[in-house]
């Protein structure tokens, strides 16, 4: 069932919260991280949330995948990364690029200067319980079959039959998005050109012959490698012969023949755990959001996994929308600002998509791209080329565009020491907050939507900020007028 193509401009009922009783306020399909972690963004708000996951179980692999440094922020933000860390392990915040290995620059801006490598079925489970405990539902076995939306929710139809109604529906349900195929979103792009096998299976020669094998060819093809998994295991990646069907998995018979193409041996890999393909589509949404349904995560863009971005892209696409949906749905949001969602994120997958492009070329074995691949590892030797293709990766490179002002502003805010501590410890519950090192300012009629922290001894080298939710900062100065008109842009009319 398609729905019809609703403008992106909120309808007067938009603003009114709840003027017609539905069950829900937010169906959000999918509950991957991003799916995940909106569910908890917006139950922070009191959203009504229901997460519908066309999965009975979790994958039944292990991958492992890793959070880049802005991702590790925002569990900092939400009182998350103690537990995360618990389950991941740290390593040195370099090498990200095509894989070409340079020591990590130092003095990064942050606090959680390292990537957490963690497995990617437990990064899930942690933000699932985290959405649980702050009141989300979750529903496995449950597939949209369906939806139609009108000026004041959306219906929509589950391939049992079943129907559900909710305010606003968000596609976070992968690639294959049925949201977005529903929503009659464009997904325009390129289709894989190359496919890369990936599995973890043992094997039956001794370690050291594994290695020596795989450095020798690691040289020239980056999409090649056996490493140690632990019980016995290896992680093995290797080209495929070709391009074929992702819904179909592939079989050990294909990993040795490709094994034996390119390294000479299979290696006597045997006993597969799981086996898996991935290719290397890149595809970005025409648009984000069509009147009461949004895309986010996977279902808004692809790009292949080399720099490991595609998770940490969905992650920060929920935290920069879950505090907009709610603001619209608690009746306070200005008016463009569910529409700044798309707005803001859409350029940064943008940008996402065209460094993976380009490290993809650099990871062919043809002789242009091995030169450049050379060009650029030498390059990399300046400290300001090394530093400036981290900070991509790691995503603390990004500056929204809140108009003119000084470089700060738009930009997130590392971890800072404040009396009560850090910085990231309170903003915990989701809210706005003003950084005061004047003690005179004040948030007068915004207090139940922005928190006020009046610190002299804030490590901070300008008077006072304005943070929103997402930890960016919106404002930069010392006038109270001035800062009020800023809180009226990103927070609406004072209460009362």
């Amino acid at each position: 069932m398609n729905s019809p193509q609703f403008t992106a401009e909120p309808s007067p009922s938009d603003a009114d919260p709840y003027p017609h009783p539905v069950p829900y306020d937010v169906i959000v399909a999918g509950c991957g991280p991003t799916g995940a972690m909106l569910a908890a963004e917006l139950r922070l708000h009191d959203v009504r949330v229901l997460v519908l996951e066309k999965e009975t179980e979790p994958a039944p692999f292990v991958r492992i995948v890793g959070l880049h440094i802005r991702s590790l922020e925002l569990m900092a933000m939400r009182g998350l990364l103690d537990r995360v860390l618990e389950h991941g392990r740290r390593r040195p915040a370099a090498g990200f690029f095509a894989g070409i290995s340079k020591p990590a620059p130092e003095g990064l801006d942050s606090a959680h200067a390292y990537l957490l490598g963690i497995p990617h079925p437990v990064i899930v489970r942690l933000l699932e319980e985290h959405a649980v405990r702050l009141g989300a539902q979750v529903r496995r076995g449950c597939a949209v079959a369906g939806f139609e939306q009108d000026d004041e929710g959306v219906t929509v139809d589950l391939a049992d039959g079943e129907q559900l109604r909710a305010r606003y529906l968000v596609g976070c349900d992968g690639g294959r998005s049925a949201v977005r195929k529903l929503l009659g979103v464009g997904f325009p792009g390129e289709p894989s050109r190359t496919e890369t096998l990936m599995g973890e299976m043992e094997v039956g020669v001794p370690q050291e012959e594994v290695a020596a094998k795989v450095a020798e060819i690691g040289e020239t093809n980056k999409r090649f490698w056996l490493r140690p998994f632990g019980g016995g295991a290896y992680s093995v990646v290797v080209p495929a012969a070709g391009v074929g069907d992702r819904a179909e998995p592939p079989t050990l018979q294909d990993f040795k023949q490709q094994l034996r193409a390119i390294a000479g041996t299979d290696f006597g890999v045997h006993s597969p755990r799981w086996l898996s393909r991935f290719g290397d589509a890149t595809r970005l949404a025409e648009r984000y959001r069509v009147g009461r349904v949004l895309l986010a995560g996977d279902a808004a863009h692809i790009h292949p996994p080399t720099g490991g971005q595609g998770l940490n892209l969905g992650v920060q696409d929920a935290f920069n929308l879950g505090w907009k949906l709610a603001a619209q749905l608690r009746g306070w949001a200005p008016g463009k600002l569910l529409d700044s969602y798309q707005t803001e994120r859409r350029p940064v997958a943008e940008n996402v998509l065209d460094n993976t492009r380009a490290q993809m070329e650099l990871h062919s074995t043809e002789p242009g791209p091995q030169a450049l691949r050379r060009l650029l590892t030498e390059l990399m030797d300046i400290d300001e080329v090394n530093r400036r293709l981290i900070e991509k990766i790691a995503a603390i490179d990004i500056r929204y565009d809140f108009g003119d002002g000084p470089d700060l502003l738009g930009r997130r805010l590392r971890d800072i020491d404040v009396e009560q501590g850090h910085l990231y410890g309170l903003l915990h519950r989701g809210r706005g907050l003003l950084l005061d090192r004047t003690a005179r300012l004040t948030v007068g009629g915004w207090s139940d939507r922005v928190d006020h922290l009046a610190d002299p001894t804030a490590v901070l080298d300008v008077p006072c900020v304005l943070l929103r939710p997402d930890g960016h900062v919106a404002w930069i100065g010392d006038d109270q007028q001035d800062l009020d008109d800023h809180l009226s842009r990103w927070f609406g009319e004072p209460a009362g």
